[in-house]
C-alpha cells in the first residue's frame, strides 16, 4: 500500500466517522425531544456525575457510579428505538409488537436495578 492509498483510506475513515457522529448527535437530540423518560434520565445524569465524582472512593468507584447510570441511558435509547420501529410498522395490536416493547422496557428496568444496586453497594 502506497502513501496515497493510505491517505485515501484515512480520509474515507474520517468522513465515515464524522458522518456517524452527526447521526449519533441527531439521535440524542431526537430522544431528548420526543422521549420524556430520556429527558428525565438526562436530568438525573446532571446530578449523578458530580455525586459520583464526589462520593466515589477512587477512579474505579467513580466510573462504576457514573457508568451504571450511563447504562440506564443506553437501555432507554434502545428501548425508544424499538418502540419507534414497532409504532412505525403498525398501530394495530399484535402479540409480537407488545412482546418487543415489553422486552425493551425490561432492559431499562434491569439497567435501573443495576444502577441502584451499584449505588447502594458502593455508597453504603
Amino acid at each position: 500500500m502506497n502513501k496515497e492509498q493510505i491517505v485515501q483510506k484515512f480520509q474515507a475513515a474520517s468522513t465515515r466517522l464524522w458522518r456517524a457522529t452527526g447521526f449519533s448527535l441527531k439521535g440524542l437530540q431526537a430522544a431528548f425531544k420526543h422521549e420524556q423518560a430520556f429527558r428525565q434520565e438526562v436530568y438525573v445524569l446532571v446530578l449523578v456525575v458530580p455525586l459520583g465524582l464526589w462520593l466515589g472512593a477512587g477512579a474505579l468507584e467513580k466510573v462504576l457510579l457514573i457508568g451504571s447510570w450511563l447504562i440506564v441511558m443506553i437501555a432507554e435509547l434502545l428501548n425508544s428505538a424499538v418502540e419507534a420501529v414497532v409504532d412505525r410498522i403498525g398501530s394495530e395490536p399484535h402479540e409480537l409488537s407488545g412482546r418487543a416493547k415489553d422486552i425493551a422496557s425490561a432492559a431499562v428496568m434491569v439497567a435501573l436495578v443495576l444502577a441502584g444496586l451499584t449505588w447502594i453497594l458502593l455508597i453504603f
